[in-house]
């Protein structure tokens, strides 16, 4: 069966590679389509889904709100700029040769992923704008309802004439199924993305014989400077930690420069009323918090638990990062631009912000219209995964008779 479906997607991402944008732009709309005329039962799916589910459950819910944002997404997604044939690059040599580099699908995706069914239609809408085809393989605790939002996005493909192939998903919670795509399927997969915990990151990446493009977990901090407009600073820190706490741009610990933290501290505390705060000596002597262990400082919590540290100016709030972060997210809040721009410019992470929360690491609100996940690698992708990050590029060079010699 796995490998029935890699060679199905094989010959549908030769399809797609030479179908045109409006026609790709139909089928993800015709996609969005489905979605909502199927709601009842992708509802229903995903409540025994949720019924049978022991942890993540916000994750994993849907109701109509969240199943017409799906929509909506992959409608945004239609969209976007379509990125196959892109001319990145163009120049002429003094031969006369004439050189373009330009975009052109990756070829077969196979996705890995857990507890989030909307991932299931945002990977297939992205695929196609990209021209790639996608295997996804949905985690057991959702794949109810990756399945009932597999057979709208199925009915999509079939409307506007798109080879099934292009969008398959595995139908087996079996184990060995995510042990096959990770050989490739007979060579038919091009690139293998884990979307979940630490467990599967660590295991696809272990274990893989295709290029894989990581999403590691989100351990994101939030820099309080001494400059921060201590408003601006409390809702921005409530928001960034609480607004929904199983979100991988969620943060995880809040970084307080020393010099203020006195007068910041208990504004920030205030701000996070039912979070507990887990702190260092210096924050528990400004308002009283447990005790943090050094595991807190790289725990990525996904829950109302925040770890605090006091820090000494930027340079403390970077060495912190570098040594405990994962290179997701990290903001700053400062009025000082020149804190605010060295704080940018030092951590190497694949999204830095100023004053805004973290929880804007997302493929939607960077205008991808959705993502397929946050890459913290540093080869390839990086940051919020859209359609452009889904293709790779060719050289296409036209001459006149040139020989070399």
């Amino acid at each position: 069966m796995m490998n029935q479906m890699g060679r199905q997607a094989r010959l549908a991402a030769d399809v797609l590679r030479s179908l045109s944008a409006e026609a790709r732009s139909e089928a993800i709309r015709a996609m969005a389509r489905h979605i909502r005329a199927e709601a009842g039962a992708i509802l229903a799916a995903n409540a025994a889904d949720v019924g049978a589910a022991t942890a993540m459950v916000d994750r994993l819910l849907l109701n109509d709100a969240r199943l017409e944002g799906i929509a909506a997404a992959v409608e945004a997604v239609a969209d976007l700029p379509d990125p196959v044939g892109a001319e990145i690059a163009r120049w002429q040599r003094p031969n006369g040769l004439d050189i373009a580099r330009v975009r052109t699908p990756i070829g077969v995706i196979g996705m890995i992923y857990e507890s989030r069914p909307n991932v299931t239609a945002d990977a297939a809408a992205i695929c196609l704008r990209s021209g790639n085809a996608i295997i996804l393989r949905s985690g057991s605790e959702a794949l109810r309802s990756a399945l009932a939002l597999h057979r709208a996005l199925a009915a999509g493909l079939a409307e506007t004439g798109i080879p099934a192939g292009a969008v398959q998903i595995v139908a087996t919670a079996d184990r060995a199924a995510v042990g096959m795509m990770l050989e490739g399927l007979s060579g038919a997969i091009d690139l293998i993305i884990p979307r979940g915990g630490k467990a599967l990151v660590e295991r696809v990446s272990r274990d893989a014989r295709v290029p894989t493009l990581g999403h590691l977990e989100g351990v994101c901090h939030t820099y309080v400077h001494e400059s921060a407009d201590p408003v601006m600073a409390a809702e921005i820190v409530a928001n960034a930690k609480l607004r929904r706490v199983s979100v991988c741009g969620a943060t995880e610990t809040l970084l307080v420069d020393r010099a203020a933290a006195p007068v910041l501290l208990p504004r920030l505390a205030e701000a996070l009323q039912g979070c507990e705060l887990r702190g260092d000596a210096g924050a528990r002597a400004i308002v009283p918090m447990a005790a943090a262990a050094e595991a807190d400082w790289a725990t990525e919590y996904l829950a109302p638990i925040l770890a605090v540290r006091l820090v000494d100016g930027v340079a403390g709030a970077v060495a912190h990062i570098a040594r405990y972060g994962t290179g997701h997210t990290e903001a700053i809040v400062a009025e000082d631009p020149v804190a605010a721009e060295a704080f940018l410019d030092r951590v190497d992470s694949a999204i830095v912000i100023w004053n805004a929360s973290t929880q804007f690491a997302d493929g939607g609100e960077f205008g991808f219209g959705a993502e397929i996940g946050i890459a913290t690698g540093k080869l390839h992708a990086r940051g919020p995964v859209g359609p452009e990050q889904l293709t790779s590029f060719k050289y296409v060079v036209r001459g006149t008779g040139q020989t070399r010699p």
